[in-house]
């Protein structure tokens, strides 16, 4: 039996997903500071550009390979030379990132080790 094409009413309802291929990652940006570690707020047309931002997904090379400890939800300090942003929502946060513009991962402190 063939497969009906999909309609536009069918096609919107289906959810996408974005899975990075190769050695990249997909993390959503933080927002940009609106205001300076003193307190000073800045108008809209100025941002401190944001370096960090949550991992979203992993590439399966990157999720098997124990030689990159990241994993889903690691809040990141990136280059965003790289990023490719991806056009998938309104506030476009996301971005595909190169596993080498992966500069640092943030950790909690774990008293018991």
């Amino acid at each position: 039996m063939a497969k009906k094409p999909d309609t536009p009413a069918t096609a919107r309802t289906r959810l996408e997903t974005v899975e990075p291929v190769g050695k990249r990652v997909l993390v959503r940006k933080d927002e940009d500071k609106k205001r300076t570690k003193s307190g000073i707020h800045l108008p809209d047309k100025v941002e401190i550009p944001t370096l960090t931002g949550r991992i979203v997904a992993v590439a399966a090379q990157i999720d098997r390979d124990e030689d990159y400890p990241i994993r889903i939800y690691d809040r990141v300090l990136f280059n965003p030379k790289h990023a490719i942003p991806v056009d998938f929502e309104g506030d476009n946060r996301l971005f595909v990132i190169p596993i080498e513009d992966v500069v640092a991962v943030f950790r909690a402190d774990n008293p018991e080790h």
